[in-house]
């Protein structure tokens, strides 16, 4: 009998070694916009109801020196959303602006599910400026406004200039 257990748990080890090599890659934009969409646009404002949604959701508070560089010094709190696969995070400014970091996407990838995720939940949107920022020339800055039921954000899209993959963040600020 243990013999069987043996070869059991061998075909298993196989089965989920196999799985995990042939499972897709994580689809990092969508998990930025998802994550964004869920968080920031939900809660930007209003710092205490996002905090306590990230710890209901079960994300873990970053300590310090991550906290202080992912909010550029600002007083807040940032928050561990990686999922398996992609490393996100979502930061939150004592004055209620939201941000959701990753570290490796492609900037066409980024526009395009957020434009997705904000056209699917009923957002109306309009770029309003496009640009290369002008502190940080190799990133690439997108603004946006956005409305929905009478709530209005300012929506920042900051990826890494050109083709290349690189770090992303995604902001909103209530209009």
């Amino acid at each position: 009998m243990a013999r069987g257990w043996t070869f059991g748990l061998i075909v298993l080890a196989t089965l989920i070694q196999g799985y995990q090599t042939n499972a897709a890659p994580p689809d990092t934009p969508a998990q930025l916009s998802g994550l964004f969409i869920q968080s920031c646009l939900a809660f930007a404002g209003d710092a205490t109801a996002l905090r306590s949604w990230a710890r209901r959701t079960g994300l873990t508070e970053l300590p310090d020196p991550a906290r202080t560089a992912f909010l550029h010094g600002a007083a807040g709190v940032a928050f561990d959303a990686s999922a398996p696969g992609t490393k996100l995070v979502l930061a939150s400014s004592d004055d209620g602006i939201c941000s959701v970091i990753t570290n490796e996407v492609a900037s066409a990838a980024v526009t395009q599910a957020l434009e997705a995720g904000l056209t699917r939940i009923g957002v109306a949107f309009r770029l309003a400026i496009e640009r290369d920022d002008k502190q940080i020339p190799t990133v690439h800055d997108r603004e946006y406004l956005a409305t929905r039921n009478g709530r209005s954000w300012r929506i920042l899209a900051a990826t890494v200039s050109g083709s290349q993959p690189g770090q992303a963040m995604l902001t909103a600020a209530p209009e």
